[in-house]
């Protein structure tokens, strides 16, 4: 059950901070058992920067959203249309407290929502991460393949997925 007092709108550049502490904090939760913590520290720090997260404001042809609960920043997603049309989730993270109560799948069905004209959602979910898995699929998502992230050697291992928005 989502709380009733959620509040999902756009990032703004007071959040990023938030936003930054909120990656740090799901990042460790969800990797540190894969990577080790020295590798997530640093990936947070060059992924998750300031500077990097700014530059996803107010991007054209994306979304950069926020989920609040009582002005707490307690979940973000992000998502950008490629040019075959699709929408590609680029990041959806919630507060490990705030995990398994319905924040996730609504910041996922808002997010999409951003997106009227694209025929399919995609995403890349690291291939270990199983909690994550279940939960895309949960929400309709199916394995196409697996892949590098970005297609680069120093990433993690990913699994794309997809999810038919409508039918063309």
């Amino acid at each position: 059950m989502t709380p009733a007092d959620l509040v999902i709108r756009d990032a703004e550049a007071a959040d990023l901070p938030a936003v930054r502490a909120l990656l740090v904090e799901t990042w460790h939760a969800t990797y540190d058992g894969i990577y080790g913590w020295q590798r997530v520290a640093e990936i947070t720090t060059a992924w998750h920067s300031l500077e990097n997260l700014a530059a996803q404001l107010d991007r054209e042809g994306g979304a950069f959203l926020v989920a609040l609960v009582k002005d707490e920043v307690i979940a973000t997603a992000s998502a950008r249309i490629e040019p075959d049309r699709a929408a590609l989730l680029t990041r959806l993270y919630v507060l490990p407290q705030y995990q398994g109560v319905g924040i996730g799948r609504t910041l996922l069905q808002v997010t999409l929502a951003c997106f009227p004209q694209a025929p399919v959602a995609r995403l890349e979910v690291e291939s270990q991460n199983e909690a994550a898995i279940a939960f895309y699929e949960r929400m309709g998502f199916f394995l196409q393949r697996q892949a590098r992230f970005d297609g680069r050697d120093d990433t993690p291992n990913t699994l794309l997925m997809a999810k038919r928005l409508f039918a063309d």
